[in-house]
């Protein structure tokens, strides 16, 4: 299977939610499962359906995360030289040449992204369009409102 890039802050956040299933969650579930048993009869037990449906959905969420932490590369950009090259990981500054609106970017893996944060991800329009370039370039990007022109004003590997 191939690798997929993520942060180290991404791998972190997957790494904690992976213990507190393992270690809170799934516990709190067997104890649920058992308390419902001791209630009777399990055909018409709605607890005892209930408590074993959030165990089916723990154990694939669990599966889930493990997947992807042992297909993830992870990419730490602040161990790298800054060159003003857009890779993956990196901050960036970009202008919209007609608006002169500002924004900053962090592009992280498909599942780190959160726009609400400025976190956008590899596989976006946008990071796309901004890979591999270099600050002070100029690039048209295909936006959901057109071509659009932007000027990467500053790119960060922090």
């Amino acid at each position: 299977m191939n690798k997929v890039p993520m942060t180290i802050v991404g791998a972190d956040q997957l790494r904690k939610e992976l213990d507190e299933l393992k270690f809170d969650r799934r516990p709190k579930i067997s104890e649920a499962i058992a308390s419902a048993r001791e209630l009777g009869d399990l055909k018409e037990n709605a607890e005892y359906h209930a408590a074993r449906e959030e165990q089916g959905i723990c154990e694939a969420r669990i599966r889930d995360i493990e997947g992807k932490l042992s297909n993830a590369q992870i990419i730490d950009v602040t161990s790298m030289e800054n060159t003003g090259r857009v890779i993956f990981g990196t901050t960036v500054t970009i202008e919209n040449i007609d608006t002169e609106d500002e924004v900053t970017y962090r592009i992280v893996g498909d599942d780190e992204a959160d726009i609400k944060q400025n976190l956008i991800s590899v596989n976006s329009p946008i990071a796309r369009g901004l890979i591999g370039k270099n600050e002070g370039d100029e690039v048209s990007i295909s936006t959901p409102g057109g071509m659009t022109d932007f000027e990467i004003l500053k790119v960060e590997y922090i």
